[in-house]
């Protein structure tokens, strides 16, 4: 190795050192006591930085997956998984087409330099069984992150989000990063959600040299087809008689840009993200262009369960918390730490309800 060659590798390996306990008390709050780590990642920053490094999206077909493809692609070398075809690709995306679970997942990261892994993959359809639906989000998460320490990845994005914490009358005006995650109690389909957040925390501190950063988003609305979304893009959304919470929406195009800061050298931790501002659901509602349907809670409940077994409907009746209680976040440690703050308002974020990802 010639001089040059020994003067990058020195500088590079100053760069990777991370000083665990001086981070600690920053970003690290509100995560899990660390287990003893193994230290296998130092050797990884090195050799990674001598070559062009890509991307990895789980979840990339999706509609927020696309958003953030073509903007992280105009600098950045992306590979996407996702078992749906991605025909309108640009040109220079990877797309391989498969299934999280199976084992040709792993032939991805073995074939390539990966800068980072973003994971987006998760399964949100209500009808399916709760092993399949395990399978998907807890299983095939743990393996990626399996993969992550096998092959040496500095960096693991994790898309999560504030239901994992719950709608509780208890809870506080605004959540922080260090509240427990109630969000199981109620709806089983959070339970999936708060497992991949908790294994994404042990992976934090049992690699405290890899970069994890969990985010926890407020109601994402825009073309995405999630519950937000398509509870407000209802001709009659329903709501609970006697109950008007307070909710906080962000637009998914905000969603994508804190993706963006995340993926820079030295972010790690836990960030709760909102939109500009919060305000009553029905004034949420009337700024939508909605006109509720009140419904009792006992008629509602009744009602959800049978519509939801008849797969009429995608709303289950361990949702219906979130029409009564808040689960509002602070977003303080974004803005503080990843640099974070809501560029569109309400108005733009409902405009985008009908559009098409």
């Amino acid at each position: 190795m010639t001089t040059v060659d020994n003067q990058r590798v020195t500088k590079l390996m100053g760069e990777a050192r991370v000083d665990f306990d001086a981070e600690r008390g920053n970003s690290r709050a509100g995560l899990v006591e660390p287990p003893t780590h193994s230290g296998v990642f130092p050797s990884a920053f090195v050799e990674r930085e001598l070559v062009e490094e890509g991307v990895v999206v789980t979840g990339i077909c999706g509609r927020l997956g696309k958003l953030l493809t073509r903007e992280l692609h105009r600098t950045t070398k992306v590979i996407g998984i996702d078992r749906r075809p991605f025909p309108d690709r640009p040109r220079d995306v990877v797309h391989h087409e498969i299934d999280l679970r199976r084992s040709r997942t792993k032939d991805v990261f073995r074939g390539g330099r990966i800068r980072a892994l973003v994971h987006l993959g998760v399964m949100h359809n209500p009808h399916v069984s709760p092993r399949e639906r395990h399978q998907w989000n807890v299983v095939s998460f743990q393996k990626l992150l399996d993969y992550a320490v096998q092959f040496r990845v500095p960096k693991v994005i994790v898309l999560s989000g504030a239901g994992v914490y719950g709608a509780h009358p208890a809870n506080p005006q605004f959540l922080s990063e260090d509240a427990p995650l109630l969000g199981a109690q109620e709806d089983g389909r959070t339970r999936d959600l708060v497992e991949m957040d908790m294994l994404a925390q042990s992976h934090f501190w049992r690699y405290p040299e890899a970069e994890t950063v969990i985010l926890r988003p407020c109601n994402v609305v825009g073309t995405v087809r999630n519950a937000a979304s398509n509870y407000l893009r209802l001709a009659r959304p329903v709501t609970l008689l006697g109950y008007d919470p307070m909710v906080q929406i962000i637009d998914e195009r905000d969603v994508v840009r804190a993706i963006e800061l995340a993926l820079r050298p030295g972010v790690r931790g836990i960030f709760n993200l909102r939109g500009q501002g919060e305000l009553p659901l029905s004034r949420l509602l009337e700024r939508a262009g909605k006109k509720p349907l009140p419904l009792p809670t006992s008629a509602l409940r009744v009602a959800t369960d049978s519509l939801f077994q008849a797969r009429l409907s995608g709303f289950s009746k361990g949702q219906l918390d979130f029409l009564r209680f808040p689960c509002m976040v602070d977003d303080r440690r974004a803005k503080q730490e990843l640099g974070f703050s809501p560029r569109y308002t309400l108005d733009e974020t409902l405009a985008r309800l009908h559009l098409e990802g």
